[in-house]
């Protein structure tokens, strides 16, 4: 580390220099001792006994005593020097690390220092004290990274293994609601987690909000506009109907549990366990509700909605494009589709489905028996559909009779899921004994934001 590298060889090099004076101020004192000694042995007895003999004597050995007080000064100014500089540098390194490395699997640089300014906003949401003037510069790092190393030992032991510095580092992350939130390096797990099980967050627009629910006013028509010249008239043009739309969140819980035995060894990681089992559980069960849920205590989903055109009053409604044969798919299906969605929203379209699916697809071969599909040959990289990716998504419909097997859209325009801030986690050793459980439950919700935004194929 560079900032530690220099500090060290400014303290060699002050080290060096003290040395050196000392060293210094040795042979000085050494060199005029020596010339005294000649003197006096040298001096004839009548000579050694005058006054100005001695007067001269005392006179040298003044200086000497002198010369030597100004070096021991300015020794000692230089090791003060010396150590201060060394101190400020060491501060200015604690600091840095302070702000940049939070311990646990936080990330290093500016991204722990987010990592921990977001999870002291959102303790503040959560406990209702957020303010509009919240400055993430002044958030207490270290209050946050106490909080981080006693919430393992809450996992393990609960409230009643907590000594009294750990007891107070939990409150940071209190959950007026009952239980602790979960510290960034849980929540990361958990997003991840999150992102590669649910197909739609990685494609979705997302907004995180601290209330029950976002509202903003949607427009069911478009406002008409014209050319007009410099001296004409400016006629009234049509005003589109406003109304509001309301997405609520929801409430998503994993009850996780272990035996006590496992919390009890130490070299188990609890943290990663709990973040792989949280994310996976929410990760596949609301990616069902995006795509599938009813809106009924949960996010409603985009392939619930009827069927109807915005040209034709139809919002409200998804238009369902009909496949050419019934309970089966064809390369002419995909490419109506395709061809359905305005050429505004094909920037960032892209397909949906399930594997099956995909599979039929894969099968399908132009007038020579050639395979139209282009896979990928990247590992993890979608593949390409008539110049789209293609996401797989398990919770599509299956192809078959009076199913929507297929979508196809740009679902950041069309799809919104709605995130409350925090997850939070309460243990509980007494419900499931012997087993420890860890009742962890977030809020979201999810609709259809842009319905022109978003195509699907009805067999």
């Amino acid at each position: 580390m560079p900032d530690i590298e220099d500090v060290l060889a400014d303290a060699q090099r002050e080290i060096k220099a003290i040395g050196d004076n000392v060293k210094g101020l040795k042979d000085s004192t050494d060199k005029a001792i020596t010339e005294i000694r000649k003197i006096v042995e040298d001096a004839p007895k009548s000579l050694a006994n005058s006054d100005q003999f001695k007067k001269d004597v005392e006179a040298i050995t003044a200086g000497v005593l002198e010369k030597n007080d100004a070096l021991s000064k300015q020794v000692k100014s230089l090791t003060e020097t010396a150590l201060k500089a060394v101190t400020d540098r060491t501060d200015d390194i604690e600091k840095k690390l302070n702000r940049s490395k939070l311990g646990g699997n936080w990330a290093d640089g500016d991204a722990g220092a987010k990592a921990a300014q977001a999870f002291a906003r959102d303790a503040k949401a959560r406990k209702g004290e957020l303010r509009a003037d919240f400055d993430p510069e002044a958030v207490d790092l270290e209050e946050v990274k106490s909080y981080c190393k006693a919430f393992p030992v809450y996992l393990r032991k609960d409230d009643k293994g907590l000594q009294g510095a750990e007891v107070k580092a939990m409150s940071v992350g209190s959950d007026p609601d009952g239980g602790y939130m979960v510290t960034p390096t849980i929540g990361a797990i958990i997003t991840g987690v999150q992102f590669e099980t649910s197909p739609l967050r990685a494609v979705a627009n997302i907004e995180t909000i601290s209330s029950d629910a976002i509202e903003y006013p949607r427009d069911d028509d478009e406002a008409s506009c014209g050319w007009v010249g410099e001296q004409e008239d400016r006629p009234e043009t049509n005003t589109p109907k406003a109304g509001m739309q309301r997405i609520p969140v929801h409430e998503l819980y994993a009850n996780p549990k272990v035996t006590q035995k496992l919390l009890e060894d130490s070299a188990w990681n609890v943290e990663a366990w709990l973040g792989n089992k949280i994310g996976d559980k929410f990760g596949r069960t609301e990616a069902t509700a995006f795509v599938a849920g009813n809106g009924i205590k949960k996010p409603r989903g985009f392939t619930t909605y009827a069927s109807g055109t915005f040209a034709a009053g139809g919002s409200g409604k998804i238009e369902q494009i009909a496949a050419g044969t019934g309970g089966a798919v064809s390369w002419d299906d995909f490419i109506n589709v395709m061809t359905a969605l305005k050429e505004f929203y094909l920037g960032g379209a892209i397909w949906m489905m399930q594997r099956a699916t995909v599979g039929k697809a894969m099968l399908l071969k132009d007038g020579e028996g050639r395979y139209i599909w282009q896979q990928n040959q990247q590992a993890g990289k979608p593949s390409i559909l008539l110049g789209h990716e293609v996401r797989q998504a398990a919770d599509m419909a299956a192809v078959g009779a009076s199913a929507l097997p297929v979508a196809f859209g740009n679902f950041k325009m069309g799809y919104t899921i709605v995130d409350r801030i925090g997850i939070s986690t309460l243990r509980d050793p007494y419900t499931a004994k012997p087993f420890v459980q860890f009742y962890t439950r977030k809020r979201v919700g999810g609709d259809v934001t842009n319905f022109e935004a978003i195509k699907l194929l009805a067999t």
